[in-house]
């Protein structure tokens, strides 16, 4: 089973595996331990990962990046609209009010959505992992960042299935920073909480957690972020300032030219990181734009100065999170900050300023949300055992069911009217179940909803679902018990619907004295591990009951409360009994993709990842005509040029600059099996030349191992200690010998004769069978093993030597000699089970 987390960055990827000592990052094919999250479309494949940023530059409108800010939002979404000023690639509007990008493939424009590009993006890491582990990869942790909507929770899981994943879960990246954090703390209290702040400042944006640690478990306390903060915000503040320059220097516009504006993005990025370390830096580009090389200069004051926008809201985040968490500077412990837009001086100022305190960098900044995705997935997977840990993350945003009231009542008229209840309210554990019991007549529809958007920019309806339709037998209205779940996810769904109907059953009567206490339930029991909440919606205070966090606040009371009944009733009261039935539910995601779709989805990911694999194999094989081309021409007049004679020498030579011309023109771009037909047709050229070669190398030694076997087999035939094998046995050996020496003899006589370009006559596989069947005529013959000695009489066992009757004592040494002598060998004699001779030449050095 595999154990793997995946860190899903913005610009870039880290996959962590769990082995039997620990947790390891993978390294990609280039040996580097962060993996580019882009998708380049070629002419006849997909580019992923590392291959994907190689061919960036020079395909900038079909090479797809930042694909994170893209899953789960509307193409009206304003910080969308924002990110797709920079990009290069073309983003539409699709039917359903999400984005599709445009991308060239196959010789024909085609469209994708975000959600098909990130299960591209998981597909090169799940690639990346199994060439690690050598084994199928499914079982997976995947990071996502707390601010995801449910919708973009849906859509990476989505991803993951087309992908061929199971994420077991979907882990926030702050959590799973705390996680790799506190797992290996073994000084951490255990009846005193520590509280330490978790600043992620990442490529795109900005998350602050504080989580509180005891011994064996973490809480997080509070969650805030920035969507729209991170490194990418200081390269493009240092884009727009040399963009600006140089159009005033050079006259050259960037906008205008994507390849320019890649050029000179990728240059400010790094130059920021030379910033981070050294007070000014120089920025250089040959022929950026127009054959202009140009030439630029900055201080570290002056970034800092042009960068103040964006510094000024790193502490509004962190004011958040404190007040959300309920806690003073006093009460943080220590800061921990991680992300790799977390390097630049002016941002730790700011940290040290806000906390007092000096940030700590004890963990890998780039790696530890990987880390903790993969400690999670070990902790779910039954294959390793982890150390005992609780992890008790809480959701960040609240929310709300919502339904119309009952139908009209024909007698007094009452509207219906819309109301609502926060079921999970912000901080609310995750996982976490709660019901609401309804009382309905037929079917009804109740939304699931964010109870506050302010935080979020997104629609405030999540999703929908349809309970019913379902049968009462009496004409008042049935009691329905709705079920929601938070799942490990952070996904709200409506799990069960059940119908509860109360049934009148005779019972017999009781004599027995009523015990206190005695009650029977009328309802299901609820889970104990999760929350639960029960809510009469035709209640007029519909909030109470219904807003209750936390498991230990357990089940307020409500209409299902057990029934407390008396044992010493009378006999012919009625008992009581609730009937139970399932109802069904029918759900509607507000711009997910339907099951239909991710089938389709799964299926056109088979056939490019077919494609990939085709055009893969096809150059294998065009480079190895290439190489043999290349390889035979230099073997022909080196170390083969005694094994082939001129004609052949000239006719292959010929042959191999014809193939090289074709490689060169008509060959540049042809199918797998042309490229195997051309190879095997300059094999049939090649081969013989190349066998003839092999076969003089490999043939003295061969010959070598045969003398040395004959000659074994002739001396151990004359060998006294091998007498006890009959004559005419060993005469049979001897015979063998004396036939294989004469057909060495011949053979070799005949191949010494012979130059080094002809057939060979003496080959080194005949040479091997002539061995192997002397060994098979010989050995079972010299093998028989000696015959042990008879064994000496037993005489008669005298009286004990402690005396006869007559008071004699017997005190002969020899009186067990017989049955010493029968076990002990004779110094002559050979052991049964040795080997008496080694017939293999023992190699030298």
């Amino acid at each position: 089973m595999s154990v793997v987390g995946f860190d899903l960055g913005n610009e870039s990827c880290v996959v962590a595996v769990a082995r039997q000592r620990g947790i390891d990052v993978v390294l990609n094919d280039e040996s580097k331990r962060e993996t580019p999250a882009i998708v380049c479309f070629g002419e006849k494949q997909r580019f992923l990962g590392i291959a994907g940023a190689a061919s960036s530059m020079m395909n900038p409108k079909n090479t797809i990046s930042q694909i994170k800010r893209l899953i789960g939002r509307q193409f009206s979404d304003p910080e969308l609209q924002q990110d797709l000023k920079a990009l290069p690639f073309t983003v539409t509007e699709g039917p359903d009010g999400f984005p599709l990008i445009h991308a060239w493939y196959l010789g024909e424009s085609r469209t994708f959505t975000p959600t098909q590009l990130l299960a591209m993006v998981l597909s090169d890491m799940k690639s990346i992992a199994e060439k690690n582990l050598n084994a199928a990869v499914v079982d997976c942790c995947i990071g996502i960042p707390v601010y995801f909507t449910d919708l973009q929770r849906r859509a990476v899981l989505d991803a993951a299935t087309i992908a061929g994943l199971h994420p077991l879960r979907l882990l926030h990246e702050t959590t799973a920073t705390a996680l790799a954090y506190g797992i290996y703390k073994t000084d951490l209290p255990e009846n005193e909480q520590i509280n330490v702040a978790f600043v992620d400042i990442g490529h795109a944006n900005m998350q602050v957690c504080i989580a509180g640690f005891k011994k064996g478990q973490l809480k997080i306390l509070a969650h805030s972020f920035d969507r729209s903060l991170g490194g990418r915000d200081f390269d493009e503040a240092l884009f727009q300032y040399f963009a600006a320059k140089f159009k005033e220097e050079y006259k050259i516009d960037v906008y205008q030219n994507a390849r320019a504006c890649l050029r000179l993005r990728a240059a400010c990025e790094k130059l920021k990181k030379v910033l981070s370390a050294n007070p000014e830096a120089p920025l250089n580009i040959e022929c950026l734009m127009e054959e202009k090389d140009v030439r630029g200069f900055i201080k570290r004051d002056d970034f800092e100065k042009i960068s103040i926008p964006i510094l000024e809201r790193v502490r509004k985040p962190l004011e958040k999170a404190l007040c959300d968490a309920g806690l003073t500077v006093e009460n943080i412990h220590s800061v921990e900050v991680v992300g790799s837009g977390s390097r630049v001086p002016a941002i730790i100022r700011i940290l040290t300023e806000f906390f007092g305190k000096e940030p700590r960098r004890t963990m890998n900044a780039s790696e530890c949300v990987a880390k903790g995705c993969a400690l999670e997935c070990a902790i779910l997977s039954p294959t390793f055992k982890v150390r005992e840990f609780q992890v008790n993350e809480s959701f960040p945003f609240p929310i709300a069911l919502s339904w119309k009231g009952a139908a009209p009542d024909a007698q007094n008229g009452v509207a219906d009217n819309q109301q609502s209840t926060i079921v999970f309210p912000k901080g609310n554990p995750i996982p976490s179940i709660k019901a609401l019991t309804f009382y309905r007549s037929e079917t009804f529809s109740v939304d699931v909803q964010y109870a506050d958007v302010s935080e979020l920019q997104a629609p405030a309806k999540i999703s929908s679902y349809t309970i019913g339709p379902f049968q009462i037998t009496k004409s008042e209205r049935a009691k329905v018990k709705v079920k929601v779940r938070l799942n490990l996810h952070g996904i709200v769904s409506i799990d069960t619907a059940t119908l509860l109907e109360e049934e009148e059953v005779e019972v017999p009567i009781v004599k027995e004295p009523a015990k206190e206490g005695n009650k029977m339930d009328t309802d299901e029991a609820s889970s104990d591990t999760v929350p639960t909440t029960e809510s009469d919606v035709n209640m007029q205070d519909a909030k109470g009951g219904t807003d209750v966090p936390g498991a230990e606040n357990g089940a307020p009371d409500s209409g299902d409360k057990p029934v407390q009944m008396e044992t010493d009733a009378k006999a012919e009261a009625p008992k009581k009994k609730v009937k139970k039935t399932i109802i069904p539910v029918v759900e509607h995601i507000h711009g997910g993709m339907c099951p239909a779709d991710v089938q389709k989805a799964t299926e056109k990911e088979f056939e490019m990842a077919l494609q990939d694999r085709v055009m893969e194999e096809t150059k294998d094989k065009k480079n190895a005509v290439e190489a043999y081309v290349y390889d035979m021409r230099n073997k022909l007049h080196g170390k083969y040029q005694e094994f082939v004679t001129d004609p052949e020498r000239e006719g292959l030579t010929t042959k191999l600059q014809e193939v090289e011309d074709w490689l060169y023109e008509d060959g540049e771009d042809e199918t797998k099996g042309v490229y195997i037909a051309k190879l095997e047709e300059l094999k049939k050229q090649g081969d013989p030349i190349e066998e003839r070669y092999k076969e003089y190398t490999e043939r003295g030694p061969v010959i070598d191992q045969l003398v040395y076997c004959i000659n074994s087999y002739r001396d151990a035939a004359n060998d006294p200690k091998f007498n006890h094998i009959d004559l005419e046995e060993k005469q049979k050996v001897l015979n063998e010998c004396v036939e294989a020496e004469a057909w060495l003899r011949e053979k070799k006589q005949h191949q010494d004769s012979l130059p080094k370009y002809a057939t060979p006559a003496l080959l080194s596989a005949d040479v091997r069978r002539k061995a192997e069947a002397l060994d098979r005529v010989a050995r079972p013959i010299m093998m028989k093993p000696k015959p042990p000695k008879p064994a000496t009489p037993e005489t008669p066992t005298p009286a004990p030597p402690q005396g006869d009757g007559n008071g004699t004592t017997n005190t002969d040494p020899n009186e067990n000699a017989g049955a010493a002598s029968s076990e002990t060998p004779a110094a002559d004699e050979e052991p049964m089970d040795r080997q008496p001779m080694d017939t293999e030449k023992p190699e030298t050095a």
